[in-house]
């Protein structure tokens, strides 16, 4: 089964170029242009791993984190900013991002991050289960 992901930004052109490499590369898309919209679809369609842009209009991409994570805690979130925005990456990441990646970045280097989001999420769930399991 391909890995489900959404991909939340603002910029058409770019969301469509990357959802051609993504899903060439055999992952199943789904896009949103803002936060608003991606949890909207994510109360209908899972995602394996969620790709968002910080920089977006309506519900930026700090304000989605924070209503994905609250959503679903365990929902693996990579989140894209611009170069320079180091400050605003820790910030995302303290509040549960699992990766950050400079926007523009390589479908490659995209594509490996998804993967690696996902078995990350996959391993602590795993554990989550046995820890679970031992408690009861």
């Amino acid at each position: 089964m391909a890995l489900r992901v959404l991909l939340v930004d603002d910029e058409a052109a770019y969301v469509e170029a990357l959802s051609r490499a993504l899903r060439l590369r055999g992952f199943a898309v789904r896009t949103a242009a803002d936060g608003a919209s991606a949890r909207a679809l994510l109360a209908v369609e899972a995602a394996d791993v969620v790709v968002l842009d910080l920089n977006m209009p309506r519900a930026d991409g700090m304000q989605a984190l924070a209503a994905l994570r609250a959503a679903d805690p365990s929902l693996p979130v990579l989140v894209l900013c611009a170069d320079g925005q180091a400050e605003l990456a820790g910030e995302a990441l303290g509040r549960g991002a699992i990766d950050c990646l400079t926007k523009p970045c390589s479908v490659e280097t995209l594509a490996d991050a998804i993967e690696e989001a996902h078995e990350r999420s996959t391993a602590a769930r795993a554990v989550a289960r046995v820890a679970d399991k031992r408690l009861n």
